[in-house]
């Protein structure tokens, strides 16, 4: 049996409780399942990291607007497959998005409040006199 007529095989099979699989079919699914597994951590962060720099890079008005938008349609969307799998409760993904939503809270709150000094009125370090000879 090669690796894909046992995914074939185990997806047929995937609510049939009767029976045993074959260890080469178990083993080639368990690959299969770190591969997608792996994969689709990747792509999360990826998207995670995508957002971040777009909040982080991008002005105040609209754009940011729209990235805090995306930012937190796709927490929910996280959250909610989260629930949907399973994997948590939806209490666990509740207190967890009042976490970030506290930490994001903070982190605007120190970022905003820093005084802005546009380029324009920075000033040149003061010219200082050579010290006279002597």
């Amino acid at each position: 049996m090669n690796f894909q007529q046992a995914v074939q095989t185990c997806l047929r099979k995937y609510v049939d409780f009767s029976g045993r699989a074959s260890r080469p079919e178990y083993w080639w699914f368990f690959l299969a399942y770190v591969i997608l597994t792996f994969v689709g951590r990747l792509i999360h962060e990826m998207l995670y990291v995508a957002v971040v720099l777009a909040l982080i890079l991008t002005r105040p008005g609209r754009s940011r607007v729209l990235a805090l938008a995306a930012a937190v349609a796709w927490s929910a969307l996280i959250g909610l497959s989260r629930t949907y799998l399973s994997a948590h409760w939806l209490t666990d993904v509740l207190v967890g998005l009042l976490i970030g939503a506290g930490w994001a809270t903070l982190w605007f709150g120190i970022l905003g409040t820093r005084p802005r000094v546009p380029a324009t009125q920075v000033a040149a370090p003061p010219a200082t006199d050579p010290a006279p000879p002597g």
